[in-house]
């Protein structure tokens, strides 16, 4: 019987976490959906409510992953909330520590907030982050090829690390550069997948298989 019921008890927490885990991740691409319409205000509710959940929710995209409080961070910096926004931001690269975008708007924050040195250094790593992860992806797997296939991002990437390596930074510019990174980076996700699934679709019609399938 005790056993049973020990059975019983991991059986329900499993349960448990798993409508956990299906909330999460309906809030985080509620948010999103939001945040492609530029509403940061209504993607910072749905963002928190999945922390809310989940705090220690990882939103899995096949190969690209973004942990809860980069996305609940992200917004509060561009709804203006800079303190919290820290807060999360830090939350989140400690939680997840390739959480790149996450390090990027941590330094975007960071730099708003006064503290343009330690802002300089998460961007840099931040961005430093996705060129070498899209790099990898590229030259190790077969899906890489979806991922910023005409290297825009790595290639702003590389203007906005050749300035602060130059100790030249001109901080519009900057900002400018890592907000359209975050942005861009999030429609990837979503553009590769798109591609992914189409190249998978061509290849079934051309061995004559069921396309759906």
């Amino acid at each position: 019987m005790k056993r049973l019921s020990l059975s019983g008890f991991f059986l329900a927490l499993l349960f448990v976490s798993s409508c956990a885990s299906f909330q999460a991740a309906s809030q985080i691409q509620a948010g999103r959906v939001a945040l492609f319409k530029n509403e940061p205000g209504i993607a910072a509710a749905h963002f928190r409510r999945a922390a809310e959940v989940d705090p220690n929710y990882l939103m899995n995209f096949g190969v690209y992953s973004q942990g809860v409080w980069g996305y609940v961070g992200r917004t509060e910096y561009l709804t203006g909330n800079l303190p919290q926004a820290r807060r999360s931001l830090e939350r989140a690269v400690t939680q997840y520590n390739d959480d790149y975008l996450a390090r990027i708007y941590l330094g975007l924050t960071l730099a708003r907030d006064g503290d343009r040195q330690k802002g300089l250094g998460e961007l840099q790593s931040g961005m430093k982050g996705i060129q070498d992860w899209l790099d990898h992806i590229e030259y190790n797997t077969t899906w890489g090829r979806f991922w910023d296939p005409e290297k825009q991002i790595r290639s702003e990437i590389g203007k906005s690390l050749a300035m602060i390596s130059a100790k030249q930074v001109n901080w519009e510019q900057l900002t400018a550069s890592g907000e359209w990174i975050g942005r861009t980076m999030e429609r990837e996700i979503e553009e590769a997948r798109r591609d992914e699934i189409r190249d998978h679709n061509n290849d079934n019609s051309d061995d004559g298989g069921d396309p759906l399938s």
